[in-house]
């Protein structure tokens, strides 16, 4: 039997729940939320098995904590239940991950606790809030980032990493600095943009005393995040501002560059300019395929902090895609081996010159294509 504990049991959270009792075997899941009536209609809808009083109370026997609170909130959230001790791996699921790692590294917590944190963030969501709208299959097919430290205990990301695979979902490894820049760009800037865009169409009709006109897709498409969840956006701004604020300054260099293509009147580099989109466009759409064949590897390491964070972060920074890992600890603990399984033709043999470089050997192992 695998305890899960759920601080939060909210749209993400009820989600988790539901996915792992129906999907991982074995599981049970304890749900924590200062909102009673969530823990309520969580045991009703059977996202979690067990209503618990406190964080404490929820945490005892647990082998993973998903920390399912508002952004500005994680970091103490994640610290109560890292204060619980245990062998219990804590992860969260908000999209601000460089300062939940800052404020829980200088929070006074031991290595021994801090260790056991690994940052987490599904690429999964609704427009519609709370556990009414949670759903099992909600992290099927998603990629769900982990943002791992030297510290990170490999024994405790592996429980980890397969238990999110058994949801549906596909890990990914990310440096959680590097994770913040993606998402400012690809997230946040999209969302300030929208709430900008809204809010100059209002302008100018009420400066022009006209009625809304009927919208085009274009219009409907670039501002449906626009006024989403405002404290919870609020908080993802303010987390993550720096970053937001250098992709709003590279944006703003931008626009400026076609308001002054647009001035002259240079229709071939306007042309140029929108080719050059469609083609940015197309990578894009094919970089979210894996595709390609499976390969094994194993990479004989010892048994010392961080190795398995390193390699994970290593390759998902070569843009190689680990599609499952085991570890294989030998009798004596003092070494082991990692089992990686990547995608992609040729990501073998790069996996394994990326593993080489880091001072360990990589051996394919036959049949692990498939």
């Amino acid at each position: 039997m695998t305890r899960i504990a759920v601080l939060g049991v909210g749209l993400i959270g009820g989600s988790i729940g539901l996915a792992a009792r129906r999907r991982a075997e074995g599981a049970t899941v304890a749900g924590w939320d200062p909102d009673p009536r969530a823990l309520e209609r969580g045991l009703e809808r059977g996202a979690i098995d067990e209503r618990c009083g406190s964080v404490v109370e929820a945490l005892d026997g647990a082998e993973i904590c998903f920390v399912c609170a508002p952004v500005s909130q994680v970091a103490a959230t994640a610290r109560a239940a890292l204060e619980c001790g245990g062998d219990c791996v804590v992860t969260d699921v908000g999209s601000v991950k460089l300062a939940v790692l800052e404020e829980l590294a200088g929070s006074g917590l031991p290595d021994s606790d801090l260790e056991r944190f690994v940052g987490g963030h599904p690429l999964a969501g609704a427009e519609a809030a709370g556990v009414d709208h949670a759903r099992e299959e909600l992290f099927e097919g998603a990629t769900w980032y982990l943002t791992p430290t030297e510290r990170t205990v490999g024994l405790l990301y592996e429980r980890l990493y397969r238990t999110l695979t058994s949801m549906g979902a596909r890990p990914s490894a990310i440096a959680a600095d590097v994770h913040d820049r993606l998402m400012a760009t690809v997230s946040h800037l999209p969302h300030v943009l929208a709430n900008v865009l809204v809010g100059q169409a209002a302008s100018e009709l009420v400066e022009e005393s006209q009625g809304l006109p009927a919208t085009g897709p274009s219009f409907r498409d670039a501002t449906r995040v626009a006024g989403a969840n405002p404290p919870l956006w609020r908080d993802i701004f303010v987390s993550n501002r720096e970053a937001i604020v250098r992709e709003l300054d590279a944006y703003a260099a931008a626009l400026e560059a076609v308001r002054e293509r647009l001035r002259a009147g240079d229709g071939e580099a306007l042309e140029r300019w929108i080719e050059d989109a469609r083609t940015d466009r197309q990578r894009l759409l094919e970089g979210e395929l894996a595709g390609g064949p499976v390969s094994e590897l194993r990479v004989p390491v010892p048994n010392q902090p961080g190795i398995v964070a390193q390699i994970a972060l290593a390759l998902s920074e070569a843009g190689i895609n680990i599609v499952d890992m085991a570890l294989y600890p030998a009798p004596d603990m003092r070494s082991g081996a990692i089992a990686l399984w990547v995608a992609g033709e040729g990501s073998a043999e790069r996996a394994a010159e990326l593993v080489a470089g880091l001072g360990y050997a990589a051996s394919p192992v036959d049949g692990g294509d498939g």
